[in-house]
């Protein structure tokens, strides 16, 4: 197994950006789970990964600002979607690498990071997603930053979907189990509640 030591250092893009429909609007990054902001849990976990940790956020930055490096924001207004979020971050990253976090998996553990960047660089210019069991995850992710170019391209001809551009791309997965509780997305009220039980 390759240690983080041996591994190229990557930039973290933790998306906080989106418009929060299925929690009635609110700023799903600074909703409270296991008392704290869902931000924070994400912080914790990325922390010690990087020294370049980016927030994709297009509301509330001062209540942002303590858990990140730098904020990045959307180039359009009305929250045009994640793929502008990951724009703003490739554009931002300091490192030849960009691994991409939601901010409703609070979950996601070291274990898994680690695969990621351990699976990404295995084929360094190629994005790599998670999958569960068919199922793409295209917000969990690592983009290599030369790609970037080739985002701005897709966003002007059209393109929205981080997923779909990611397979054109030549994606790479790293499987996970289907339902893996790692990847719970506590994104509506319900979930929040009901996943109210002891992170690591």
């Amino acid at each position: 197994m390759t240690s983080t030591m041996d591994l190229p250092p990557c930039s973290i893009l933790l998306l906080a950006g989106g418009r929060g429909q299925r929690m009635g609007g609110q700023d799903k990054g600074l909703l409270q789970w296991q008392g704290e902001p869902l931000i924070a849990h994400l912080h914790r976990k990325t922390r010690a990964m990087t020294d370049d940790l980016i927030i994709s956020c297009n509301r509330n930055p001062q209540q942002y600002a303590p858990y990140a490096d730098r904020l990045v924001h959307d180039d359009e207004g009305d929250f045009p979607g994640p793929l502008a979020g990951i724009r703003a971050g490739l554009k931002a990253a300091r490192h030849a690498q960009l691994m991409i976090l939601p901010c409703d998996v609070p979950r996601i553990d070291a274990a898994l990071l680690q695969g990621m960047r351990e699976t990404a660089s295995q084929h360094p210019d190629k994005p790599l997603m998670l999958r569960q069991g068919e199922h793409w995850e295209p917000l969990l992710c690592i983009i290599p930053v030369a790609l970037s170019s080739a985002f701005e391209s897709a966003w002007h001809d059209g393109e929205r979907s981080p997923g779909r551009l990611m397979r054109k791309l030549g994606a790479q997965a790293l499987q996970c189990p289907d339902n893996d509780p790692r990847l719970a997305n506590l994104n509506t009220p319900e979930l929040l509640s009901t996943h109210n039980t002891v992170s690591d």
